[in-house]
């Protein structure tokens, strides 16, 4: 084997075991957001926006939150849109708590992971990558065809099943009027959405609805 092709042979491992090691180290922070617990304050704090939710819903909440931050582990700081207000809601009352999302956000994503307002989105095309972005990764995490989906990934459906005020509804069929955003379109690139106006990732955030109706009842 002459020098050429032992250099090649050298690469070719290097880029392998570089791609096992980037998807064990994922997949064990993804492991990690699963099971990670919220404070019991960071849950109290929550009610303060959201008291009108019993126990279970409130589960659903953190449940829900818990796959926003998969979204972003998997993004690798790629802007991610927010697309449920609740949602949004319980990552604010986690936000406050400095030290325990620090320390999450340490294990989580390797980094400090901001929120970022709609004040900060510096164009058009951020927002509507975002929410194209969070739909399409929420469709792989409940492995949902995101150009004919047949159900809303929980994160999307989570502010309509809660009937959360000022919330984000997305439709399956798009019904014209209806003040709804229209799911299927968010999987083509065309597409629109809704979301809180936050999100995670170095390009900014915000929402985008132009030609898929209103974001809320």
């Amino acid at each position: 084997m002459n020098l050429f092709a032992v250099a090649v042979l050298l690469v070719v491992t290097m880029y392998i075991i570089q791609r096992v090691w980037h998807r064990q180290a994922l997949q064990g922070r993804l492991d990690m957001i699963r099971t990670h617990p919220f404070p019991q304050s960071v849950r109290m704090k929550f009610r303060d926006a959201q008291p009108n939710l019993d126990s279970a819903q409130e589960h659903q909440v953190f449940e829900g939150l818990r796959d926003y931050f998969s979204l972003c582990a998997q993004a690798r700081g790629r802007f991610v849109s927010m697309p449920s207000q609740v949602a949004d809601d319980a990552w604010h009352a986690f936000i406050l708590h400095t030290r325990y999302y620090q320390d999450f956000c340490d294990k989580a994503f390797g980094r400090f992971l901001h929120h970022t307002p709609a004040e900060a989105m510096s164009t058009q095309t951020l927002a509507t990558e975002g929410i194209q972005r969070a739909w399409r990764l929420a469709c792989a995490l409940e492995r949902i065809n995101p150009k004919q989906p047949d159900r809303l990934p929980r994160l999307f459906a989570l502010d309509g099943t809660l009937n959360i005020p000022n919330g984000f509804r997305y439709d399956m069929r798009c019904s014209p009027g209806s003040g709804h955003y229209c799911a299927s379109h968010i999987g083509c690139s065309s597409g629109c959405g809704g979301s809180s106006g936050s999100g995670c990732g170095d390009g900014g955030g915000g929402s985008c609805d132009s030609g898929c109706g209103g974001g809320g009842d």
